[in-house]
């Protein structure tokens, strides 16, 4: 099967976010079609596509309606096939590194201190801690082959 086409709206080159955010989504679009998909992902790919070709909505809400697909597709491919535009692991686990490492140490040195204004410390630790872990992760689905030549910019 083959992943359908993006249509281009008229009034996309007025508006130089939207166009990035575009010409972004058309190029992971691109990446997906080099690959071997299973049937029922490009099912689901044509699927978002569909309906983001049949809405007629103003240009302002475009940007946002594309960035959301975008998002259920890549989604969709992390979950189905395993596959991820480059950074994916480095920018999920910046987010997860602050609560899930961050807090803990934050709050065990303002415990060993005697005083929880050093909480905030525990932060950018968890923060660094995150980014190895995603970008290790990266670096192991670039070396199996699982990472797409595109880094999603939001």
């Amino acid at each position: 099967m083959k992943i359908d086409e993006l249509y281009q709206k008229a009034d996309i080159d007025k508006n130089v976010e939207l166009k990035q955010t575009y010409l972004q989504f058309e190029k992971l679009l691109f990446e997906l079609r080099k690959r071997k998909l299973l049937d029922k992902v490009v099912i689901s790919v044509n699927k978002e596509i569909g309906e983001l070709n049949s809405t007629a909505i103003a240009v302002d809400d475009m940007r946002k309606i594309i960035k959301k697909t975008q998002t259920r597709i890549i989604n969709l491919l992390e979950k189905e096939v395993k596959l991820v535009p480059k950074n994916y692991y480095r920018n999920l686990w910046l987010v997860i590194g602050m609560p899930a490492f961050g807090l803990p140490i934050g709050v065990a040195i303002g415990s060993i201190l005697g005083n929880m204004a050093f909480l905030g410390i525990g932060l950018p630790i968890g923060l660094a801690i995150g980014i190895t872990i995603g970008s290790l992760m990266d670096k192991k689905a670039f070396e199996e082959g699982r990472q797409l030549d595109v880094e999603i910019k939001y």
